[in-house]
């Protein structure tokens, strides 16, 4: 809901970190790596009870999300690259769920399996939108920087990373905070399956 603004916000910090990196020899595709092993890092440290050491790794795997793209975009941004992007993301945005499930069985796995099918919905709607849009030509006007059609919803990334944050912050109340946002991902789900209904029907 808010990424739009929050990209905005973040553009002149990441615009000017991107360009040293570049500069530096870095590529779209290390930095995208690099910030799917900090996130696979959190997820093991949550998993391990040490879930406030978490949150650092969390928020640097999401600042490196937030790189890849603009480093892209001052070399040679590629179909490879903005494939790996977009699947390492829903990796991390899987692994961290079934952390807290393995860190607490009895009381997370129920409200981790929930996130997790929210997740699926949300995901496949995404993911099947832009594969729809790209197919006839489609453009989005709202995140013009996007390698596919980003088509945003209730609970979009910066909505996600201020969940995982929460969790990490009071991991005793996972479970309510879970069932919660999966609740949130349901009206993305029904939101994105009625714009996706309304625009492919002619």
């Amino acid at each position: 809901m808010f990424d739009r603004q929050m990209l905005a916000l973040s553009k002149p910090a990441v615009d000017a970190l991107a360009h040293r990196l570049h500069a530096l020899g870095f590529s779209a595709n290390q930095v995208s790596i690099t910030g799917f092993l900090f996130g696979m890092l959190a997820a093991v440290l949550i998993a391990h009870g040490e879930i406030s050491w978490a949150i650092a790794p969390l928020l640097f795997n999401r600042l490196c999300d937030g790189l890849d793209g603009a480093v892209a975009r001052r070399g040679k941004a590629s179909d490879r690259g903005a494939f790996l992007d977009i699947t390492l993301d829903f990796f991390f945005y899987a692994a961290v769920p079934l952390a807290f499930a393995f860190c607490d069985p009895q009381r997370n796995a129920l409200a981790a399996a929930v996130l997790l099918a929210a997740f699926i919905g949300t995901g496949v709607t995404f993911l099947a939108y832009a594969i729809m849009a790209e197919k006839r030509g489609d453009k989005s006007t709202a995140y013009p920087s996007k390698a596919f059609f980003y088509l945003g919803g209730l609970t979009e990334g910066f909505e996600t990373v201020l969940c995982f944050v929460t969790m990490c912050l009071w991991p005793e109340h996972f479970a309510a905070i879970a069932f919660a946002y999966a609740a949130l991902c349901c009206v993305t789900i029904c939101t994105r399956m009625v714009a996706g209904w309304q625009r492919f029907g002619v």
